[in-house]
């Protein structure tokens, strides 16, 4: 059994300032990790004329090389879940990270549909092992009073990296460099977040859980606060898939992961196909080609952050859910409506559903106990992945075969359902500790 030591400076060292550092460099490392993750996706997209050129790819392999990180989420973020509950949050997070350093030297040597593809596949399998990993790790770590705009600022991280993806890609390309050195670039960022993750101590509450009682309590009284005692009320049950299904938590596992389905289902189907969806209502380029939407999900995720710790999780999940479907539902029924008003619809569901929809990172991470957090996240992630993967191809033939009333009114009808299933199943978790969020019910 290893043991924390501590030095003859560790007794001399103001004990909050050490903590203090502490938590600040586990958060550049998790956020650092989320702007990896959103710099992946966002690098693809300016490089796919080229690469498809250079490759000669069909429609159906550049598709399949762009759906392939979304695939490999599928996979990895149940498996990486698995992991983290089973032999602890460090070691997979070491692993994962030393996985996005390999797959990302792979597009230098990928010259074929199917390795790309594969090499893309790799790099989601790591990104979800990071999806299901990151936000259990950061909660079991951060002060009750600031875990939401902890685990809500990872998300900004993500579109930050995303949108920093785009511009090197965009940069480099007219520097002349080549297609697989540019999706390589992202391990520019991986050895960095390698590096900063050794030394990190392993989750308290996950030790505990495991019955390494002299551990848990050495690393919860040298880096957690207010929370020790906490620790201690954790139980030692074993964790198991099947749990997920138990009496106890059956109500958390659907809440976690059917909000999650309901939330990204039409925001990825519209955010995606912006320019066609609002071109069917006469509007077309600049703001209503897309701009203005992700300028307004970066304003209501940064809103988010600000008011999570303070308003509580319920007061921003449920109205906003509401609200979302009664604005597609007004976009699906008002035929003829002036494109203005169209474009301002569309704007406020942008606005409002990426507030309830970066819940998503926080909730799962607090309402699930130790010892099926990571798994119970990670399941989470896939059943989201369907949903994006469904509205992302589905909205197309939707519109050209059912019509942008019908089509906006099934957005509706998801959106509805997910606020329902929040009415109902939502705790409210603000300034409560690990132990009393994941407490279940019966």
């Amino acid at each position: 059994m290893s043991t924390v030591k501590e030095t003859p400076g560790d007794q001399s060292e103001t004990s909050v300032e050490f903590k203090r550092r502490f938590m600040i460099r586990l958060l550049v490392v998790l956020t650092g990790a989320m702007f990896l993750d959103g710099y992946i996706f966002g690098i693809l997209g300016p490089v796919t004329g080229t690469m498809s050129a250079d490759l000669n790819l069909s429609p159906l392999w550049e598709g399949l090389v762009a759906a392939g990180s979304l695939i490999g989420i599928f996979f990895g973020a149940p498996l990486g879940g698995w992991a983290a509950d089973k032999f602890g949050r460090k070691p997979a997070l070491r692993l994962d990270l030393g996985l996005f350093i390999i797959v990302s030297s792979l597009h230098l040597v990928a010259d074929s549909a199917w390795q790309l593809f594969a090499v893309r596949l790799l790099m989601g399998v790591a990104i979800g092992v990071q999806y299901s990993m990151g936000a259990p790790l950061l909660s079991e770590f951060a002060p009750a009073r600031l875990r939401g705009r902890l685990l809500g600022l990872t998300l900004i991280t993500w579109y930050v990296g995303f949108m920093a993806a785009y511009l090197v890609g965009h940069v480099l390309i007219d520097a002349g460099i080549g297609w697989q050195v540019i999706l390589a670039t992202s391990i520019v960022i991986a050895v960095p977040l390698f590096l900063g993750q050794i030394g990190l101590p392993e989750s308290p509450r996950w030790l505990w859980n495991q019955g390494r009682r002299d551990e848990a309590l050495q690393i919860s009284r040298r880096y957690l606060s207010e929370e020790t005692a906490d620790v201690e009320q954790e139980d030692t049950n074993p964790g198991s898939f099947a749990l997920l299904f138990s009496r106890r938590y059956w109500r958390t596992t659907l809440f976690t992961s059917g909000f999650w389905f309901c939330a990204v289902t039409p925001y990825f189907a519209i955010a995606t196909f912006a320019d066609s969806v609002l071109a069917e209502y006469g509007l077309s380029g600049g703001l209503a080609g897309g701009i203005g939407l992700s300028a307004l999900a970066v304003a209501g995720v940064v809103l988010m952050v600000l008011l999570i710790d303070k308003v509580g999780r319920r007061r921003l999940i449920v109205p906003t859910q509401w609200l979302c479907t009664v604005f597609l539902t007004v976009i699906g029924l008002w035929v003829g409506a002036p494109p203005m008003i169209v474009l301002a619809l569309f704007l406020a569901f942008s606005f409002c559903t990426v507030i309830y929809g970066a819940m998503t990172n926080i909730y799962p991470a607090e309402v699930f106990p130790t010892e099926i957090r990571a798994i119970g996240t990670g399941f989470a992630v896939a059943v989201s992945r369907i949903g994006a993967a469904l509205g992302t191809f589905l909205l197309p033939w939707s519109m050209a075969t059912l019509g942008t009333t019908i089509t906006m009114l099934i957005a509706a009808g998801i959106a509805a359902v997910g606020a329902a299933l929040s009415q109902w199943l939502a705790p409210e978790t603000k300034g409560t500790t690990l132990t009393e969020a994941s407490a279940g019910t019966t």
